[in-house]
């Protein structure tokens, strides 16, 4: 019989490239969704196994990992992260499980100043306690950022609260592919932590310069405080939300978000972003996507 395996945020950006990739080499998989809708539906049609619940909801998780072999875990840049967690490890160690894949992020250390980013170094460590063979990814900043952007695009100017620091845009396919590629065959990535990039580094004004080119129009671009950014993001709803996790909940909208933009922004600039390196292609199995080519395959989006 096939392994079976979890995925978490199953209708986020990486779980739900994670289940298609699963699926298609021939995997069992049981996509854990916080609620039925279309992407819902979609992943249902193409095999998966769905499951609906609460990473809050200690049973729901203990009962969505009977009978797996390994999940990915993935929780959004919003209140509850440890509780969840804990839950997780706690069920997956009463679960058996051989393996986790935990999505972390780039400015997860110790002394982060973002309590989210600190939160996920914590959440690491929770889950090496837990003696389940853990890897942690720790990306950059994603490709897919660019697409909650599109109501200050259309304005002409993109502001944001960076400045001068660079940082390879990675998309979620490519994280997907090394998340499924871990699952598939852990023993060698376990304990490992691995920082993931796309292909080549740029400032935010690079990204919107970049974005102007398949807009066919410049796109200027602004600093602002992370505070001045809530209050557009209020007026039009488009807030970046967690690659993980794609729905909007109310819980989005509280400081946590804020705070830790305020802090990745002087991270960034400090070049805990920045970097390169081969991880994406050794363990993904294909070179990173480039961000040109990233927005040419997303062009409809911004002109709508």
């Amino acid at each position: 019989m096939f392994k079976l395996f979890l995925v978490t945020g199953a209708t986020g950006a990486t779980g739900s490239k994670t289940v298609r990739f699963l699926l298609e080499s021939g995997a069992r998989v049981r996509a854990f969704v916080h609620r039925e809708d279309e992407r819902s539906a979609t992943l249902a049609a193409l095999g998966a196994e769905m499951v609906t619940g609460d990473l809050l909801d200690f049973e729901a998780v203990r009962n969505s990992l009977e009978g797996v072999q390994s999940a990915y875990f993935v929780y959004p840049i919003m209140p509850g992260l440890l509780q969840a967690t804990a839950y997780f490890a706690q069920a997956a160690k009463e679960a058996k499980l051989s393996a986790i894949v935990n999505m972390s992020q780039i400015s997860a250390r110790r002394e982060a100043r973002s309590h989210a980013a600190q939160d996920h170094w914590i959440a690491e460590r929770i889950f090496d306690w837990s003696g389940i063979p853990s890897t942690h990814l720790r990306p950059t900043l994603f490709a897919e950022w660019a697409l909650y952007w599109t109501d200050q695009i259309k304005t002409g100017t993109l502001r944001l609260p960076f400045g001068t620091g660079r940082h390879a845009p990675i998309t979620a396919e490519d994280q997907a592919r090394v998340i499924t590629n871990i699952l598939l065959a852990p023993e060698q990535h376990k304990g490992k932590i691995y920082p993931l990039y796309g292909e080549r580094e740029y400032t935010f004004a690079e990204i919107a310069g970049e974005i102007g080119k398949v807009i066919g129009k410049p796109l200027a671009y602004e600093k602002i405080d992370a505070w001045e950014l809530k209050q557009l993001a209020a007026r039009s709803r488009a807030i970046p939300e967690n690659s993980g996790n794609t729905h909007r909940r109310r819980d989005l909208y509280t400081d946590t978000l804020w705070q830790h933009f305020q802090e990745i922004a002087k991270d960034h600039q400090n070049g805990i972003f920045a970097g390169t390196n081969d991880l994406v292609q050794r363990i993904g199995g294909k070179s990173p996507t480039s961000f040109p080519e990233f927005l040419q395959t997303h062009r409809n989006a911004f002109l709508e």
